[in-house]
Formats: C-alpha cells, structure tokens, sequence
C-alpha cells in the first residue's frame, strides 16, 4: 500500500481558520438572492470541468466577473465547481471517507472525521455548506488552450494544497498570487487552506471576515437543469484515485521543467 501523502510546510500567519463549531455559530438570514448562470456574465471565465453546474449567487457571480476581467489579456478563470447540489456533497464526503479509512487504517472514527472534514464540508451540520448556498467557486487559471497554470511546483497535486504554502518556484507563486490577487481584490474571502476556494455570503465568508452573519444558505436549482451533469459527476467520482495517498508516475504524469502549465488537472473538492 502507498504510503499518505505528506503536505508542504506553510505560513500560518496568513489566513484564518474556519472550524466547524465557529460556522455553525454563524447566524444565517437569507437573502433569497438568485442562482445564475455565470458563463453569462463574461467570456473571460470557462468551465474547467465538464460536470460543473455554472451557477452561484447573483452577486458572486458579478464579482467572479471583477475577477475575471482584471486578470492579464490571454488569462481566463476556469471554473471548478460553483453551486454544488447537497446530493453531490454527500457523494463527495461518502468518497472522501472510504479513501481516508483505506489511507489511516489505525484512526479511530473521530480521528477519520477530522481527516475528511479539513477537506470537504460535512454534511450533518447546522451551517450548510458553501458550495450548497451558491456562495462558494473553486477556480483556477486557464491559458488561451484551457490548460491550468501552475501553482504548485514543487510538489505535487493538493500536497501544496494551502494557499501560503512556503517553497514554491517562482513561477508556481507569481500564478497563486496572481489568482489570490484577482479574487481578493473583487471580495472574496479565501479558505487558507485551500488555494483554490473562495466564497462571499456564507457562513465560511463570515468567519474568515469577521462578520457577526450570513446571508446565503442552502439554495437548489430545478433538477433538470443539472441532472445531466450529475450523472457524470457521479461517473467521474468512480473513476478517481485515492487523493490522500501517494501520487505515482502512472497516475500523476510530471511536468515539463521547460513549461509553466500543470498538466495535472486533478484539484479536490
């Protein structure tokens, strides 16, 4: 058996943790702002996957498009995952715990359920999570052939997952940066650790601001307008390695010295 992946040191003076019991603190009052599509706000932004359902909350997906459109010509946000479905959280948690119970065999089940919730939003909670109110993107930037840019080398996939993460290259920070930079700069919040999650509106929002409440909860979409995609997703999920243990050759290809683009597209939830 691999052994688990080991993270990169990181600064943690920057950024400000967001545990459960904080979030579920957070009194929530609803807005009952929209869900939109996102992809009709610019062509700056495109989907970085295929089962990604493009909608958010109004005002996030205007401020996506803030981002979007300071980022230099010839760079565009790729999209992630925006409003996810609470049926698609569930499925995303179920998978994170069969692979942590495969990963720590000698982790009791609290010990399992710390492992998992670092990663993906519990589904038991009074504070819904993120991706389920429309409030919350996961992004990445994109060149002119939709290929990400790297910022992680280097270490590989979500090892260099924390968004201060030390010993970067040069070039793998000067793209984190330019992507933290764009996001914050439109308002967003970011979670510290995970580099390519932001939010504005949600319970995860007000911890990291400081903010005494929420004013996006748990929202849903007509199911016909993403049963298509969920239906991928879920083929999509099958098909996935093991994120907490070591990458290999076969399934991680390493990157050209001589490129700037991660060719790994492969980002958790």
């Amino acid at each position: 058996m691999k052994k688990p992946a080991k993270l990169a040191a990181w600064d943690r003076t920057k950024g400000r943790p967001e545990p459960i019991r904080a979030l579920n603190r957070i009194p929530e009052v609803d807005n009952q702002e929209p869900l939109v599509n996102l992809l009709e706000y610019t062509p700056r932004i495109k989907l970085a996957r295929d089962s990604v359902i493009p909608y958010v909350r109004k005002t996030v997906a205007e401020m996506c498009t803030t981002a979007a459109e300071s980022l230099p010509e010839g760079v565009t946000l790729g999209l992630i995952e925006g409003w996810r479905p609470f049926a698609r959280q569930q499925r995303i948690y179920a998978f994170m715990w069969k692979c942590a119970k495969e990963a720590f065999p000698d982790r009791d089940h609290a010990a399992l359920r710390r492992t998992v919730c670092r990663w993906v939003a519990p589904v038991d909670q009074k504070a819904p999570p993120g991706h389920c109110t429309g409030a919350a993107v996961d992004v990445v930037l994109l060149n002119e052939n939709n290929e990400p840019f790297d910022v992680t080398s280097p270490y590989e996939r979500w090892t260099a997952s924390r968004t201060y993460t030390l010993g970067l290259t040069p070039m793998a920070q000067a793209n984190r940066d330019l992507l933290v930079n764009a996001m914050l700069g439109a308002g967003f919040s970011n979670c510290r650790d995970e580099w390519w999650h932001y939010s504005y509106g949600d319970a995860g929002w007000a911890v990291r601001a400081n903010r005494d409440r929420c004013f996006y909860g748990l929202v849903h979409l007509p199911e016909e307008l993403y049963a298509e995609l969920e239906l991928e997703h879920a083929a999509a999920m099958d098909g996935r390695p093991n994120p907490f243990m070591e990458p290999t050759a076969a399934t991680y290809p390493e990157k050209d010295p001589e490129s700037e683009l991660l060719m790994d597209e492969t980002v958790l939830e």
